[in-house]
């Protein structure tokens, strides 16, 4: 089923298929682990994002 893992704010788990509203869960991703491993990514973004900032 590719396209439906979502990572849930709420729950801070990884699902597949409905669950929440959109609005609590970020996605969809192509599998679970890259739904798993969303959150790593915004903060490395973030990181990265901040330190342009500062230049």
């Amino acid at each position: 089923m590719s396209g439906d893992w979502w990572f849930n704010l709420r729950t801070q788990q990884v699902e597949q298929g409905q669950g929440d509203p959109n609005a609590e869960r970020l996605g969809p991703y192509a599998t679970e682990a890259e739904a798993a491993g969303v959150l790593e990514r915004m903060r490395a973004r973030n990181e990265a994002f901040d330190r342009e900032d500062d230049d």
